[in-house]
């Protein structure tokens, strides 16, 4: 199975996030419909029927790269960690 970007997880989860939460202020057709494109794609992103399994496992998921990033593996996408500022 393949995984997922951890980038396009974490893109996807703050989607979701900030939809959830304009449209708890304020509900509109607009952000409905984005809500549930977001969820739906959470969901067959992580391998999924119901969004907050999905939520659950992306969770997993960062928290697994973020962990082995920290043991010191180098990062997916080729980057050192270190700033480029000098």
């Amino acid at each position: 199975m393949l995984e997922p970007d951890p980038k396009v997880v974490r893109k996807l989860l703050t989607r979701y996030a900030s939809l959830r939460i304009a449209q708890a202020e304020r509900e509109r057709p607009e952000t409905a419909r984005e809500l549930a494109d977001v969820s739906y794609t959470l969901c067959v992103m992580m391998a999924t029927t119901a969004v907050h399994d999905a939520v659950a496992k992306a969770d997993a998921l960062l928290l697994a790269k973020g962990r082995a990033q920290e043991a010191g593996s180098p990062a997916p996408d080729g980057e050192s960690g270190l700033s480029l500022a000098v």
